[in-house]
């Protein structure tokens, strides 16, 4: 992936799909607006977020731009039908109530070989375009299913990974991979013999806040089998960026203090939070994007910021000596 990549700022598009609001359509559009305004060029969604809604937002803001410029990613899983259901009543695992403000068609859980075609086809009339450049498998993790993810993630393996080799091998994507929160289910694809992902989106697992379980086992692997991440999440759910959620939900205090305790320290070396968090991310080897979420148009303009910022190696030090980042983790600065 990072061979085409035009920059390693992406823009993930989760919270067009109403994340936690209901997002104004004039809003949500002028959001895609200020990201290609401002140079992204990668842009990430899923029939997930708000049940197509963000994919249907994105390909409404993109249908005036030239297909060849950009690079595209969605993810399969999950099939939109025409039925309808309370977006209240949806079993999300621990992302309970996380859309309920999209749309109320129902979303079915599915990783078949027949279902992942199915998918493709509905995001590509969504999207208003005739192909897409990554395809990952959506949340096939502890997260979503608990004690049945095995299951799923076996259901991924004989359907999903079998058809999205074949579209790769014909030209038809540029590569898969998974789309998770977990470590574990990319621990597992990389041991298999059989999967030969190209990129894998890895959300929340990497940032300032959560980092040390990737460091152990997924960053090292997917440098070994030439699998490049992409970071999702990196300011942790919105609480690295002035929210109060943290893994799609409330902050907890212990995380509001280590919170305040990073953000003291910037605050002394004259740096936004923002832009530790996300060139911390960025910092590891493995990792070829960042693609933060973003509902409104000012936010797009805060992440150039951050990316642009120039972090005193004095910073990162201080980050060491209070021991908020891991002992091992790769920082912008050579930093020991």
């Amino acid at each position: 992936m990072r061979d085409i990549l035009q920059g390693k700022l992406g823009f993930g598009t989760a919270p067009l799909g109403n994340m936690y609001r209901n997002i104004p359509e004039e809003e949500a559009i002028a959001t895609v607006d200020a990201a290609w305004k401002s140079g992204i060029r990668y842009f990430d969604s899923a029939p997930f977020y708000g049940a197509g809604l963000a994919e249907i937002r994105l390909g409404e803001a993109l249908s005036k731009r030239n297909r060849n410029d950009y690079i595209l990613s969605t993810k399969v899983g999950r099939v939109i039908s025409d039925e309808l259901e309370d977006p209240s009543t949806r079993d999300l695992g621990e992302k309970g109530g996380l859309f309920e403000f999209g749309r109320k068609n129902k979303i079915i859980n599915d990783y078949s070989a027949d279902a992942t075609l199915r998918s493709i086809e509905q995001s590509l009339k969504r999207l208003q375009t005739d192909r897409l450049d990554f395809v990952y498998i959506h949340d096939i993790a502890q997260d979503f299913y608990g004690d049945e993810w095995l299951s799923q993630f076996e259901s991924a393996r004989t359907g999903a990974f079998r058809v999205l080799t074949r579209l790769r091998e014909e030209g038809v994507i540029k590569g898969w991979g998974l789309g998770v929160n977990r470590v574990e289910p990319i621990e597992l694809m990389l041991d298999l013999e059989e999967a030969k992902p190209d990129v894998s989106l890895l959300a929340g697992r990497y940032t300032l806040l959560d980092h040390e379980r990737a460091l152990q086992r997924v960053m090292p692997a997917a440098v070994k089998h030439n699998m490049d991440i992409v970071v999702g999440g990196p300011y942790s759910s919105g609480v690295l960026a002035g929210g109060t959620h943290f893994e799609y939900q409330k902050a907890s205090p212990e995380i509001i203090e280590k919170v305040n305790k990073i953000k003291n320290i910037a605050d002394r070396h004259g740096i936004s939070i923002k832009a530790a968090a996300l060139q911390f991310s960025l910092a590891n080897p493995a990792v070829a994007a960042v693609i933060p979420g973003a509902s409104r148009p000012e936010r797009i303009t805060e992440d150039k910021a951050a990316l642009n910022t120039v972090i005193p190696a004095a910073f990162w030090e201080e980050m060491r000596e209070q021991e908020l980042v891991a002992p091992n983790a790769p920082l912008p600065t050579n930093v020991k």
